[in-house]
């Protein structure tokens, strides 16, 4: 295996991993950016009430974006080991 595609290989791992946990993070982001406004409004320092929120949000997006999730990663799967057949 040359450089070349130990580099390729490893751009495309990057983009899938950004591609599978980009979206749950981002909401995680917007969340408790949200949740800490009303906090710094309300003066409200409930620790429990940062967390929560975006907890149930995760857990959503992850029930919505699972099948994302399962098709990139095996997308990448099925690329990588005909990499690794087309090698040997």
């Amino acid at each position: 295996m040359e450089a070349v595609d130990v580099i390729a290989v490893s751009r495309e791992a990057i983009w899938v991993a950004l591609k599978v946990g980009g979206p749950a993070l981002l909401l995680a982001l917007v969340v408790g950016l949200i949740i800490s406004l009303i906090q710094a409004l309300t003066q409200m320092q409930e620790m429990t009430l940062s967390f929560v929120p975006k907890i149930l949000v995760l857990f959503v997006a992850l029930a919505l974006l699972a099948p994302f999730m399962l098709g990139a990663l095996s997308e990448f799967t099925v690329a990588l080991m005909d990499r690794i057949v087309a090698m040997g």
